[in-house]
This record gives structure tokens, C-alpha cells and sequence, in this order.
């Protein structure tokens, strides 16, 4: 078996279709055909059962994929240790992030990584909602992951980041965008916006939290998928919500932003890892902690 046909049997897999497993390897379609045939004659079984409108796996098709993409990422580790400053600190990290807390500082921590461990390759997930890190670190698909506090599970450990403010966030036409500070029982009577129920969403979770601390229970007018989505249907007058202030550089026209009043709140946003992390995951953990230490506990209530 030649490493390259693996890799073609890989794409097809993904894609199902060898036009777009061609484009993605960049090679002809009748080439890929060719590797994908010559594979399938030295393991001497059918990889995929195919015709005019579609590609399937076979079932000795389905049964190599898991062990050609380990065959695969153990070629790329070889690679990568021959660039390595240290032939041990090698291999790929798998980081989830999700939020605008963690995407302003990816950046940053990729180029110092990439600077200072050129033999660990990073693989960025991105995703929607912070709440689902912790459960993927948990279940070993991912190395790191960014989220916030509270940390529920005890196989998962975690590193404040940041403290990320409370924050009202109205149309600028609102009665209350007067206001420098809101009072949270202010809002009791307003429609709100917000992330959707069932997505693990941690700014979903402190504003709930915060109104009935309060004595009321939020009217849900409209859930979105993103911060964007909310604030943009926020500043169209849909209704009302609360965020946190690493979202303030979104500048909608329509749009404020307020202080709640009274002690100020936060949430922590919080850098997390495994029970046992391989020598990889623990330097980049080293460079991410020399990029983003761990800021002081600021006034106020941080929410955990």
C-alpha cells in the first residue's frame, strides 16, 4: 500500500464523490480513480460501490477507514517530528473555541505555538456554543477547549482567561438606553433575545440565572444561533438582552450597550484540558498561559 492511496481513500470516504475528493486533493478525477484501484487491488476487496449518481462505502470499505486515518495521522507525526525544535514535542492538538471571548485571542495563540513548537500542529474545531467543550475534552475528542465557568465535570480541569462583564444590551431607543445602569428588574417586563434553549449556551444560562436571582422569569420573544444574530435583532427593537463585554466591539447601528446596575457581574472565561495530557497538549498549554496568564479577580461577583 502506497501512503498516497490511502489518503485518496480517505478524501472519497469524506466526500463520497470523486470530483470533490479530486478538487480537495487537487489531482484529476481519473487519477484518483486510478489510486483508489490500486488500493482496492492490494487489500483485494471493493473499497466503495458506486454508480452514476452515487458513491458508497463498502463494508470492508467501512472497516479500514478508522485505521487508514490512524495510518495517516501517524505519517503526518513523522513529518512533523522531523521539523520538531524537540524531537519529543511533536503532534497534532485538537482546540475547540466558540465565542468572542476565545476567537480575539486565537490569533495570537497560533503564531506563538506555530514560533516556538513548529512539530505540534494545531487542528482548530470551531464552535458554536462554549458549553459543549467541556464534554468533548471529557470524551477525548478534543486536547483543549475554551469555555466558562461553571466546570461541571471532574475529569476536566480549567485556567481563567478572562473575566468577561455583564452587560445590557438595548435598542437605542429604549426607554432604558438612557440610563448609564439598568436595573435588572427593569427588564422583567421586557421581551428578551437570546441564544437557543438546547445549545449549551453559557451567556443563555447567566441570564436566566440573573433574572430569577431577581424574582422573574424572562419572556423569550425570539432565540438566535450567534451574538451577531442577537444583537442585530436587538438593535432592530425585537427586544432586550444580556451579554458579556467581550462582545462590545460589535457596533450595530440601533444598537447600546448598558451597565447593569449594581455589583458588577462576570462570567470567567476559562481555558480547559484533560485528566492526562500528552507532552503536546502540556506545551501548548505552557505557550497559551505565556500569551493570556491569568488575570487578576476583578470587584464584584463572578458568577460560577
Amino acid at each position: 500500500m502506497e501512503l498516497k492511496h490511502l489518503k485518496a481513500f480517505a478524501v472519497v470516504a469524506e466526500e463520497l464523490h470523486f470530483g470533490r475528493a479530486a478538487d480537495r486533493l487537487g489531482i484529476a478525477q481519473p487519477q484518483l480513480s486510478q489510486w483508489v484501484k490500486r488500493l482496492e487491488a492490494d487489500l483485494g476487496a471493493p473499497l466503495f460501490s458506486r454508480n452514476t449518481r452515487s458513491v458508497h462505502l463498502t463494508q470492508q470499505g467501512e472497516a479500514i477507514l478508522k485505521p487508514a486515518r490512524q495510518t495517516i495521522d501517524w505519517a503526518r507525526r513523522t513529518e512533523l517530528a522531523v521539523l520538531a525544535n524537540d524531537p519529543e514535542v511533536f503532534g497534532k492538538v485538537r482546540i475547540g473555541y466558540a465565542g468572542a471571548s476565545s476567537r480575539e485571542v486565537l490569533p495570537a495563540i497560533a503564531r506563538a505555538i506555530r514560533a516556538a513548537e513548529p512539530g505540534i500542529e494545531l487542528d482548530l474545531r470551531s464552535m458554536v456554543y462554549g458549553g459543549h467543550a467541556p464534554g468533548l475534552v471529557a470524551a477525548g475528542e478534543l486536547e483543549i477547549g475554551f469555555s466558562r465557568l461553571p466546570l461541571h465535570q471532574s475529569s476536566v480541569h480549567g485556567r481563567v482567561f478572562a473575566f468577561e462583564r455583564v452587560l445590557v444590551a438595548l435598542p437605542a431607543d429604549h426607554r432604558l438606553a438612557a440610563l448609564d445602569e439598568v436595573p435588572l428588574a427593569e427588564l422583567a417586563h421586557e421581551p428578551w433575545v437570546s441564544f437557543p434553549a438546547t445549545k449549551g449556551s453559557n451567556v443563555r444560562d447567566m441570564g436566566l440565572r440573573l433574572a430569577h436571582e431577581t424574582g422573574f422569569t424572562p419572556r423569550i420573544a425570539q432565540e438566535a444561533p450567534d451574538s451577531y444574530a442577537i444583537l442585530g435583532l436587538v438593535a432592530a427593537g425585537v427586544g432586550v438582552s444580556l451579554t458579556v463585554s467581550s462582545v462590545r466591539h460589535i457596533e450595530t447601528p440601533g444598537l447600546v450597550y448598558r451597565d447593569l446596575a449594581g455589583e458588577p457581574s462576570f462570567l470567567a472565561a476559562i481555558i480547559i484540558w484533560g485528566d492526562a495530557p500528552d507532552r503536546a497538549t502540556r506545551r501548548v498549554l505552557e505557550i497559551m498561559e505565556g500569551v493570556l496568564p491569568t488575570p487578576e479577580k476583578p470587584a464584584g461577583r463572578v458568577l460560577d
